[in-house]
C-alpha cells in the first residue's frame, strides 16, 4: 500500500464524517464540501491504485 492509497482512504472517510455532519445540522454546505472531500479521496485512492498496480507488474517483469 502506498502513501496515495492512505491518504486517498482516509479524505474519503473524513468525507463521510462531514457530509453526514451536514446532514445531521441541516448544512447543505458541509454536506456538499463533504462530497468533494469523498470524491478527492477515492480519486487519490485510484490514482494510488494505479500506481501499486503498474509497480506490481513491473517487478514481475524480469528482463
Amino acid at each position: 500500500m502506498n502513501k496515495d492509497q492512505v491518504k486517498g482512504a482516509v479524505k474519503d472517510a473524513a468525507g463521510k464524517v462531514q457530509r453526514k455532519a451536514g446532514e445531521v445540522v441541516g448544512s447543505t454546505e458541509q454536506q456538499a464540501k463533504g462530497l468533494a472531500k469523498q470524491a478527492e479521496g477515492k480519486a487519490q485512492k485510484s490514482y494510488g491504485d494505479a500506481k501499486e498496480a503498474m509497480k506490481d507488474s513491473a517487478a514481475g517483469r524480469k528482463p
